[in-house]
């Protein structure tokens, strides 16, 4: 098991939850004052999407990823910005019209998708591996994307996320880190629980783990009610860890989390009462090797 465990706090997600639940933070000040309070409670690293500050909805927009970076790092914070590269990927099809897209799609270029981390270059970010079936629809990530995006991110600088849903994912990942479209030190963020990728269950986990380079760095999570034991599971299988009001509402069955940071706070208790310690900001650049990559 890791000595230091880092914790990763997804902050808002890109779900049309804003609006039906008030503890999901949708302006950018709002967003930046959850990763700030959750950084405080815990977290090493805040995983951020923007929302439209009127509606709540999801949102690509430059103007509030570069608003949401500034507040943080002019407040002095020392939490890793992770910025997410996952919109633009949502595919409902019409069910009257073929080759239509049905209202709910965001389907963007891969360019516009990598944009706010070439323009921002943040200290991370996520890379989606693979296409998975989601909601009514599918999130569409197919190589060739995930190519453009992936060399975006590696001339802007940024050390990548691999996010792995399942195992043709980590596949995927593995292949083109061979190949050197991927750097060797990219993190692995292994989701659980999420329909219909991976079930959250130590099973799926061990499997993907034993599949992992031996010094990789990774983390798993799980969606929904399979939040805390992930984060129990991860630990103890040598992992990282992340939570968060993207990927969990609740701080326990029928009471609502009411911000980010209760959810971080009580992830590290766990983590504390199974004899680990979680990794300050400082202490993750480390592990991460972003102080170097940074330097």
């Amino acid at each position: 098991m890791n000595q230091k465990v880092i914790l990763t706090c997804a902050v808002t997600g890109g779900d049309d939850t804003a609006r039906r639940f008030s503890s999901v933070p949708f302006t950018p000040r709002h967003i930046a004052e959850e990763a700030i309070s959750a950084c405080k409670a815990g977290a090493s690293i805040a995983h951020i999407h923007v929302r439209d500050p009127e509606t709540g909805k999801p949102s690509m927009a430059l103007a509030a990823y570069r608003e949401v970076v500034e507040r943080v790092r002019d407040s002095g914070s020392p939490v890793i910005v992770n910025l997410t590269t996952g919109p633009g990927a949502r595919f409902i099809p019409s069910t009257t019209e073929a080759n239509t897209a049905a209202p709910g799609s965001n389907l963007r270029t891969p360019q516009e998708r990598v944009q706010h981390i070439l323009e921002l270059k943040p200290e991370i970010c996520s890379l989606d591996m693979g296409s998975l079936n989601f909601g009514k629809g599918a999130l569409i990530n197919v190589p060739a994307h995930i190519e453009v995006i992936a060399e975006g991110i590696r001339s802007a600088g940024v050390k990548p996320e691999l996010e792995i849903f399942d195992l043709g994912h980590l596949a995927l990942a593995l292949d083109m880190v061979k190949r050197g479209l991927v750097d060797r030190s990219a993190i692995y963020q292994i989701v659980l629980g999420a329909p219909w990728g991976a079930p959250a269950t130590t099973e799926s986990l061990a499997a993907m783990k034993s599949l992992l380079p031996h010094d990789a760095q990774w983390a798993a999570f799980g969606v929904g009610r399979w939040e805390f034991p992930m984060v129990a599971q991860s630990f103890l299988l040598g992992g990282h860890v992340r939570v968060g009001l993207e990927d969990n509402l609740y701080l326990e069955k029928g009471k609502l989390a009411p911000d980010n940071a209760s959810l971080v706070t009580k992830a590290r208790l766990l983590i504390e009462t199974l004899g680990g310690s979680l990794a300050t900001p400082a202490e993750a650049r480390t592990l991460l090797g972003l102080a170097e990559l940074h330097a």
